[in-house]
């Protein structure tokens, strides 16, 4: 209890015990006296009862309860102690970050709360992406060609390069922001689902330099000027009777070495692209009608054209020009196809077809 209750009591007690000894003038007063001080010794007594009953009782501050979404660091509700409080991720804290148990047993400040975070205030999805806000994080809805937390850019020449679909670009793929867009090479456009390579014909749309007496020839990523010249062979002569055709002048009759020449020289010019998948059909030679009772077909030439070529017979009159192995472009190759009329086996008639390809160095 109170030291100065108790020293309070104790004078009291004295100068009541005082009083049987002093001298007064009447016993009226005396009384008056002794009432007056049982009045303050009542009053005393009931003071200190009630400040002792308070120690006892109420010696510490009330119970803090840790925010919602958040936590109270320590224990102690003894006066001169402080609690701490902490949000969680996600959260800030809105008041006192400590509260302190004062001599009053009462709290200081007030009594903090958690407030979300709004992780899209910032605006950190870029490139017009939608920021949706979500606790303690946030995530972003990207427009098209953009993806990550803050919407970078997608590489989709490099994400697609070979996917199972196949190439997202036929020839060369560049990235943009946001997209990405197909280039072809020079003598190619692209196509309109703005992925492949088409050819740009020169000789039809006059993109081309070839002069009157020559001709055009569209080729895969460009073009070529040809003009046809007929042959100089001994003891034969011959004359252009097409741009693409030349004709052995009739040979005098006892002239057999005259007979033994071609008869005809026809020139002929393909377009291929690269690595083109073998075997297959490149070109056909027919005969109107048979001659003789044997009519040949043979491929002229020695070891590097039949690395890649050869002929075979399709039908009677037929002989056709066979790719058997795929080529590598750019290169141009030239295939002499003989077809031969016999009679007893005595030739009756040779005719040449050149057959002139072009090999881009694109496969397509």
């Amino acid at each position: 209890c109170s030291v100065a209750t108790k020293l309070c009591l104790r004078l009291l007690l004295r100068l009541n015990a005082c009083l049987c000894h002093l001298h007064v003038e009447t016993l009226q007063s005396k009384r008056e006296l002794q009432g007056t001080l049982k009045q303050v010794q009542k009053l005393l007594t009931a003071h200190e009862t009630s400040y002792c009953n308070k120690t006892i009782y109420q010696t510490t501050c009330p119970k803090l309860d840790a925010p919602t979404n958040g936590r109270k660091l320590g224990k102690s509700q003894s006066v001169g102690h402080e609690v701490h409080f902490l949000c969680d991720p996600g959260y800030e804290l809105v008041g006192a970050e400590s509260r302190l148990c004062q001599e009053s047993l009462v709290w200081s400040g007030q009594q903090p709360t958690c407030r979300d975070i709004n992780e899209c205030a910032s605006s950190p999805c870029l490139n017009g992406g939608t920021c949706v806000d979500e606790a303690s994080q946030f995530s972003c809805v990207c427009a098209k060609g953009w993806a990550g937390v803050t919407c970078q850019n997608i590489d989709e020449c490099q994400l697609f390069h070979n996917g199972q679909a196949g190439r997202l670009c036929q020839h060369a793929c560049v990235n943009t922001a946001g997209g990405y867009r197909c280039t072809c090479p020079a003598g190619y456009d692209v196509t309109r689902d703005g992925r492949g390579c088409k050819d740009i014909d020169e000789c039809a749309t006059r993109l081309n330099n070839c002069t009157k007496d020559q001709t055009c020839i569209n080729t895969n990523g460009g073009f070529q000027c040809v003009r046809v010249e007929c042959p100089k062979i001994p003891n034969a002569t011959y004359i252009k009777t097409s741009p693409m055709r030349c004709e052995r002048n009739p040979c005098p009759m006892d002239n057999k070495a005259c007979s033994q020449t071609p008869n005809s020289f026809s020139y002929h010019y393909l377009s291929l692209v690269s690595n083109l998948s073998a075997p297959r059909v490149m070109f056909r030679v027919s005969a109107l009608r048979q001659v003789g009772d044997t009519l040949r077909f043979s491929l002229l030439g020695g070891r590097p054209i039949r690395r890649y070529f050869t002929v075979q017979r399709s039908d009677r009159l037929t002989g056709q020009l066979m790719l058997v192995s795929p080529v590598q472009g750019p290169a141009t190759l030239e295939a002499e196809v003989e077809m031969m009329e016999l009679e007893r086996r005595e030739q009756l008639g040779r005719y040449i077809t050149k057959v002139t390809m072009f090999v881009s160095q694109y496969d397509f």
